[in-house]
């Protein structure tokens, strides 16, 4: 079995935790890990690795291993970094919390052991995940095009808004005055979308959400859309550059430079336990169901 473990860096109060996560894969000594070369540099000396193991950077390196999962160790900024590296080679992600309750890294410090016993019986669930695709009349992002919670065009140098001309398959839809705009895939629903007023859509309900960032006209409202479109943008104000993102990377553009996105060629697989559905994770998270005056 080969797993690769991808985080940023390890932080200090971490430290005790992570160890007993590597105790853990120790108990399994036939699996053969490949850790993120940035991560390992953190905690080298710090951390005990009784497993053979090995270390990647590039995703290309990630694709040579053939691994058989990838397990992060942090929250959900660290799978959507991971996503990067994972790209179209089918290898399911685990996401082990190390803080607050995530959306995506649904693993909580206590059921560790379990999950990683529940992956070697095949009995974690695979979610499958839409993704964004980029396209763009200069290579923004190279060949890491693509986005598994959104895709934002976003003021830079001025408080003044900017004017986003948006168009569904080549047809006008409208122009937002805004301080941005952004388009969320269903696992982007709960994230930066939720905050601008844009709805939760459930993961496979095949649609993507156009949530405008402070729109200056107050009729203006996030639309659902279905995923099967192309979203094409053009963007003006009196500022030269704008910021567009893809999940937490973002680059600058200038208002010549056409955008698009459609729904990625590939998808990303998580794994879960089979009680940490979205339904549970949406009571949990956002604390549905539950009546605040009583305590």
């Amino acid at each position: 079995m080969r797993i690769a473990l991808f985080s940023r860096f390890l932080k200090k109060e971490q430290q005790q935790l992570v160890q007993e996560v590597f105790d853990a894969l120790a108990r399994r000594p036939e699996w053969e890990l490949y850790i993120y070369q940035e991560y390992y540099d953190s905690f080298m000396g710090r951390i005990k690795i009784n497993n053979s193991f090995h270390c990647f950077q590039t995703h290309e390196d990630f694709r040579e291993a053939e691994l058989d999962c990838c397990i992060t160790l942090g929250g959900d900024g660290t799978i959507l970094e991971a996503v990067t590296y994972v790209r179209d080679t089918g290898v399911p992600i685990l996401g082990l919390n190390m803080g607050r309750l995530g959306f995506l890294a649904m693993i909580e410090k206590h059921r560790i052991e379990e999950s990683l016993q529940a992956f070697e019986q095949g009995a974690l669930v695979e979610d499958k995940r839409v993704l964004l695709q980029l396209e763009s009349s200069s290579p923004l992002f190279g060949s890491a095009n693509f986005a598994l919670n959104d895709f934002a065009i976003l003021k830079r140098d001025t408080s003044s808004m900017v004017i986003i001309h948006t168009y569904v398959n080549g047809e006008f839809l409208n122009s937002y005055w805004a301080d941005g705009i952004i388009v969320a895939s269903p696992t982007g629903s709960t994230g930066y979308s939720l905050s601008c007023g844009g709805p939760i859509i459930f993961p496979r309900s095949g649609n993507f959400i156009i949530t405008p960032v402070a729109p200056h006209n107050l009729n203006v409202r996030p639309i659902v859309l279905s995923d099967d479109v192309v979203i094409s943008f053009e963007v003006e104000g009196r500022a030269e550059h704008f910021l567009c993102t893809l999940d937490s990377r973002y680059r600058a553009i200038q208002a010549s430079c056409q955008l698009a996105i459609r729904k990625c060629d590939f998808q990303t697989t998580l794994l879960r336990p089979d009680d940490r559905n979205f339904l549970y994770m949406i009571r949990k998270k956002l604390h549905w169901g539950t009546d605040s005056r009583n305590g």
